[in-house]
C-alpha cells in the first residue's frame, strides 16, 4: 500500500519540537473530559459544520502511537460532528468478558489480541458516523487498513519524547508492550521501547489519509514546543487535514482518477 502522506513524513534531522502535554493532567488526557475556551470552541464548531456535509457519514479512524491522545481527540471530534465514539481497546476488552488489554496479552498473547482487534474493526467498518480510536499496533495488519479505508483515517503524529514523558507520568501498567523495557528510569525505558515500536510501525502510519503533526501545529502557531497545545487545537487541525483530504479526493474524482 502506497503512503498517502509520504511527502509529509517527519524528519528527525529537522528542528525537533517537544511535546510534554504539561498543560493538561494525564487523567484529563485519558478521560477525554476537555473544556475549551469559547473562541477555540467556536472555531471547532465552525470547522465541523463546514466539512460534516462532505463526510457523507463516513467513519473517522484515528491512528497513532500509544499515548498520542486518540481517545481524547476522538471524543472531541465525535461530539462536534454528532458522531458516536468507540475505542477499539475497550471493545476488545468487552469481547473477552471485561478482561483488560494487559491481561489479554498476558493470558492469550499478542496474536490473540490482534485477531480480536481485526474482528472489532471489521464490525465497525459496517457502520457509519463513528469516530474510532484504534490501538497503536492496528496499522501493522494490512487487513485492518482494508476496513479503515471504508472511512477516513487520521494519523496523530506526536514526538516520541512527548509520548515517553506522558507514559512515564501515568505508568505502563495498561500498556503491555512497554513491559519489555529494561530496568532504568521510567522516561528512558518508555522512550527506548517507543523508539523500537516506531521503527516497526512508522511507515505504516503514513498510509493514513491525513496527518496531524503536533510539531507542525506548534510551528504554525509560533510556539517553541507544543506543551501549550490543547486537545481542541489538535482536533481543529484534524478537521482541517480531513478537509484537505476531502478536497483532494474531490479533485481526483473530477479529473477522472
Amino acid at each position: 500500500m502506497e503512503p498517502n502522506v509520504a511527502s509529509k513524513q517527519r524528519s528527525y534531522d529537522s528542528v525537533k519540537v517537544s511535546c510534554t502535554f504539561n498543560s493538561l493532567s494525564a487523567s484529563v488526557l485519558e478521560s477525554g473530559n476537555v473544556h475549551a475556551p469559547i473562541d477555540e470552541a467556536q472555531v471547532l464548531k465552525n470547522k465541523s459544520q463546514e466539512i460534516e456535509p462532505y463526510l457523507s457519514g463516513r467513519c473517522i479512524y484515528l491512528v497513532g502511537m500509544m499515548g498520542s491522545g486518540k481517545t481524547t481527540v476522538g471524543k472531541i471530534l465525535s461530539g462536534v460532528l454528532g458522531y458516536s465514539f468507540f475505542d477499539c481497546d475497550t471493545l476488545i476488552e468487552q469481547s473477552v468478558d471485561g478482561t483488560s488489554v494487559a491481561e489479554i496479552f498476558k493470558l492469550y498473547g499478542e496474536g490473540f489480541f490482534r485477531e480480536k482487534e481485526t474482528e472489532v474493526l471489521q464490525k465497525l467498518s459496517l457502520m457509519r458516523q463513528l469516530v474510532v480510536s484504534t490501538g497503536g499496533g492496528a496499522v501493522t495488519r494490512p487487513i485492518n487498513w482494508r476496513y479503515m479505508q471504508k472511512g477516513i483515517s487520521v494519523w496523530l503524529d506526536v514526538p516520541l519524547e512527548a509520548l515517553a514523558q506522558r507514559i512515564a507520568a501515568v505508568g505502563t501498567d495498561s500498556r503491555p508492550l512497554l513491559h519489555q523495557c529494561e530496568s532504568g528510569d521510567a522516561y528512558t525505558e518508555a522512550l527506548n521501547r517507543l523508539s523500537t515500536l516506531w521503527e516497526e510501525r512508522g511507515e505504516a502510519y503514513a498510509n493514513a489519509n491525513a496527518r496531524v503533526s503536533l510539531e507542525n501545529i506548534a510551528v504554525k502557531l509560533g510556539h517553541k514546543d507544543v506543551s501549550s497545545l490543547t486537545p481542541v487545537t489538535i482536533a481543529i487541525e484534524a478537521l482541517e487535514q480531513i478537509e484537505g483530504f476531502l478536497k483532494e479526493e474531490d479533485d481526483m474524482a473530477i479529473a477522472g482518477y
